[in-house]
């Protein structure tokens, strides 16, 4: 690997800026890790190399003329596979969409580009966002880069991978209920999922429309503060977007934290974490308190988590989601359907009802229809009162307990997952197992709020374990900075895995 592979995003785009490196061989040096470990751990369903390269050889142009660039220019960056892109395709890793080009850009990329990002591939994911392994793929799983045995979380396992195996500085994802943030977990990279309504989301295929944001996951910290400064701001095109100033992230992240107040919430912390997770955080908070912050403890009675005789999790907050987002789903993927959009079977059908239901049947894969099923359930006549309405008044509940916890803390600091990245196939048989992947954090997109995930500590089996930490409303700034004082404190950053 050559060591320009080896620059964080700030330090490449300071580089190829000041002349001392250059644009394409930034570009050149990420395809050529590409080629060398795509087929291992397959992060992308399509890499853009001559655009790629075609858009760097620009940026050189640029520099040598003395024209201004951005913040980003010449930065290799990979995009989620559900980021539509005036150029190659947008598939949401799904047969239904396999050779969609989408006739636009996404906000967020075409804010990436506008910085001097280049675009340098359509990274895999659990198929339209519907998954926590990344197996869920119409092309195949990936694999995470610390053991390719084993899964890289999802759904943007193919943006954490890619940033974790060097394919890439930095890359975007999507979080619904922890998409971002569990993957960058399980890979031991930096991710986050912004306020609701703080990045845009036009150009992003909806999954859980009241749920998604889209977010960064990158090597560092700093990385982070960088690409959200970007990517984040009001936006007409979506109507959930919210008018309010982009601090600085980057300026800000390295003042002190002393006197800040961060919140354990007890229920995070039960018999049903893996304790080695457990004392990985606890120990992250004792250097985030020895950095100079306060470590009270709060309570989040309607998210906890508990366990059953045998060791198997629950949570309200579990419950809650996958009512409201399969419900939500339902709703967004029903023009998918072989008429308004994507795959049409090529069997010869009986009537407009036979096409519809064959071409979703053929296009559609086993989780998409599991959720989709389960959504139009609590959706429909004399279910949506008992399941629906009360999942509503649930999600209530959640958003008043993380208002009281506010009330006594700046921000929390949790587990990301309950456990580390678990065997290829190991949850696939069982989806309960698999969606209790996410019990730590999808109570956040429940509520609306920012959540950041950062790499603690590895394992002993040698596999990266994540915390999370979550704030009010348009809190990233506080988050960005206290993770950056951990990072600072412990020396715990840019972690590399074996090769």
């Amino acid at each position: 690997m050559s060591a320009i592979t080896d620059l964080s995003a700030a330090e490449l785009a300071a580089a190829i800026a000041a002349g001392r490196a250059g644009a394409e061989e930034a570009a050149k040096a990420y395809l050529a890790v590409i080629e060398q470990r795509e087929g291992q751990i397959g992060a992308f369903n399509e890499v853009l190399a001559d655009r790629a390269l075609d858009e760097a050889r620009a940026i050189d142009r640029r520099r040598a003329a003395g024209e201004p660039l951005g913040p980003l220019a010449g930065v290799p960056v990979a995009i989620k596979d559900n980021l539509c892109t005036a150029y190659g395709r947008t598939t949401c890793s799904s047969r239904m969409l396999e050779n969609f080009q989408a006739p636009y850009t996404a906000t967020a990329v075409g804010k990436l580009q506008d910085a001097g990002a280049v675009i340098i591939g359509k990274t895999n994911m659990d198929e339209f966002a519907m998954g926590s392994s990344t197996e869920n793929s119409g092309f195949g799983p990936t694999r995470n880069p610390w053991d390719v045995s084993r899964v890289p979380g999802g759904s943007s396992g193919g943006s954490a991978a890619a940033v974790a195996a060097g394919m890439c500085p930095a890359a975007l994802g999507s979080d619904t209920g922890g998409s971002i943030r569990q993957p960058a977990a399980l890979c031991g990279v930096v991710g986050l999922k912004p306020t609701y309504g703080r990045v845009s989301r036009y150009g992003l295929v909806a999954y859980g429309s009241s749920l998604d944001q889209i977010g960064p996951l990158t090597h560092d910290v700093t990385d982070c503060a960088l690409l959200t400064r970007v990517i984040a701001g009001y936006d007409r095109a979506d109507s959930t977007s919210i008018p309010q100033d982009v601090p600085d992230y980057l300026a800000a992240i390295e003042k002190p934290i002393a006197g800040l107040r961060v919140g354990l919430p007890k229920e995070f912390f039960s018999q049903a974490l893996d304790s080695e997770i457990r004392q990985a955080v606890l120990a992250a908070g004792e250097a985030i308190k020895a950095a100079g912050a306060r470590i009270v403890e709060v309570s989040l009675p309607t998210s906890r988590v508990d366990s059953d005789g045998d060791g198997k999790l629950s949570s309200f907050a579990v419950a809650c989601y996958y009512i409201v987002a399969s419900a939500e789903a339902s709703s967004n993927l029903a023009r998918y359907d072989g008429v308004h959009y994507g795959y049409r079977t090529p069997a010869k059908v009986d009537d407009i009802v036979d096409l519809y239901c064959r071409s979703r049947a053929e296009g559609l894969g086993a989780e998409v229809k599991r959720r989709i099923m389960l959504g139009a359930y609590t959706l429909s006549s004399g279910y949506y009162d008992a399941y629906y309405l009360k999942a509503l008044k649930v999600r209530r509940l959640i958003k008043n307990d993380f208002d009281r916890a506010f009330q006594s803390c700046d921000l929390l600091l949790c587990p990301t997952t309950p456990t580390t990245a678990f065997k290829l196939g190991e949850k696939t048989a069982d989806p309960l197992t698999m969606y209790l992947a996410d019990v730590y954090t999808l109570s956040v997109n429940l509520a609306g709020l920012p959540g950041l995930s950062v790499p603690a500590a590895i394992s002993a089996a040698g596999l990266p374990i994540g915390m999370q930490l979550i704030g009010p409303v348009f809190s990233e700034g506080r988050l960005l900075q206290v993770a950056r004082a951990y990072e600072t404190a412990t020396g715990i950053t840019r972690l590399k895995p074996p090769q």
